[in-house]
């Protein structure tokens, strides 16, 4: 199944898409009050959604054009959103970055930091640009959702508790970031402005075919304005899903609706693009980007134009990051080597 939150002029609600129509999840279930986005539908009942299936294949009830509706973000706000750095390319800057002992905590730790859930944009959606920042880049991501609530989660259990999948966009103020980050706290006000989830959650059970070991063996693409400046496959995810789960909810605590996203996907980030030769460059308002997974679908923002500031604005970074210089091409050729998914096995 796809479940999605859509919104008819009257407010949004929980859906469930079938072919080109969506079916009303609230209706389907009997639910006496709306069911408001997929993180609703799942606090319903510990079995919604089996019970969703269990609906669709014996009830009959009105459709309404996906053509016809506003899609929201799926979980329009996450109980938490947990981004992780699972992909050694982007951990190492396409291996131009060492330090052994940074990537030696990486390979051992499924590492992540907590981002804003408040600030959750959805497909189609115009998302602001930040006005404190002079370098604002995407990041190319996969997230799944956390299906019912759990603690101490070993690994080899975790897939239980994965409703499904989506596309996480990481929008990243790279100057705020780079500024803050010479404290050591990790990722702050340079990641606070927006994410954007969607443009669905495919169930994990519709993505048998690209789920194997933990890991999602999918295509990646992403554009700006039309023109491709990432094409990736998150085959070598170094962490698997249930680690990043157990993880999480080592003596702590996930629930339903939340966001456990991947970090970027290989080539999935501005610099990734530079060094890889795409004509990438900072974004500017006005900019679509436009991000394509195989199995789930494409997750679409605009860049709105900065609210005006009703002062000059105090925190600002002094600094700007320096672009880097695309690789050589035998550098290329390592990167494109190492990041290869296999070759299919030949029956």
């Amino acid at each position: 199944m796809k479940l999605l939150t859509y919104d008819i002029g009257t407010g949004p609600r929980a859906g469930v898409l079938d072919g080109s129509d969506i079916l009303d999840a609230t209706t389907l279930l009997g639910a006496t009050n709306t069911l408001r986005d997929v993180r609703a539908l799942l606090e319903f009942a510990p079995t919604a959604v089996e019970q969703l299936r269990e609906t669709l294949r014996r009830v009959t009830v009105p459709r309404v054009a996906l053509a016809d509706v506003k899609l929201r973000a799926p979980i329009l706000q996450p109980p938490t959103v947990r981004d992780y750095i699972a992909f050694e390319e982007h951990a190492t800057g396409q291996w131009t970055r060492s330090d052994n002992q940074r990537m030696e905590v990486w390979a051992r730790l499924p590492i992540f930091y907590f981002s804003n859930p408040l600030r959750i944009f959805g497909p189609d959606e115009d998302v602001p640009f930040p006005a404190a920042t002079k370098q604002l880049d995407y990041e190319c991501e996969l997230a799944t959702i956390v299906e019912r609530e759990g603690s101490n989660i070993l690994e080899p259990a975790a897939d239980d508790y994965i409703l499904g999948f989506t596309i996480f966009n990481d929008w990243s103020c790279r100057d705020l970031q780079f500024d803050e980050s010479a404290f050591g706290l990790g990722p702050a006000k340079g990641k606070d402005s927006a994410s954007s989830l969607g443009p669905w959650i495919v169930t994990r059970d519709e993505m048998a075919p690209y789920y194997r070991n933990g890991k999602l063996h999918v295509q990646c693409t992403l554009r700006v304005n039309g023109v491709v400046w990432m094409e990736g496959n998150a085959w070598n995810m170094h962490h698997t899903f249930g680690a990043m789960i157990e993880r999480a909810a080592q003596d702590s605590r996930i629930v339903p609706g939340d966001v456990i996203a991947t970090g970027t996907v290989g080539g999935g980030s501005i610099s990734e693009a530079v060094r890889k030769g795409y004509p990438a460059r900072w974004l500017q308002p006005g900019d679509v980007v436009e991000i394509e997974v195989e199995g789930i679908g494409t997750l679409r923002n605009r860049l709105a134009t900065p609210r005006s500031a009703q002062q000059p604005l105090r925190f600002t970074a002094p600094n700007q990051r320096a672009m880097p210089e695309p690789l050589s091409a035998e550098e290329l050729q390592r990167v494109r080597e190492r990041t290869a998914p296999p070759a299919p096995v030949q029956p």
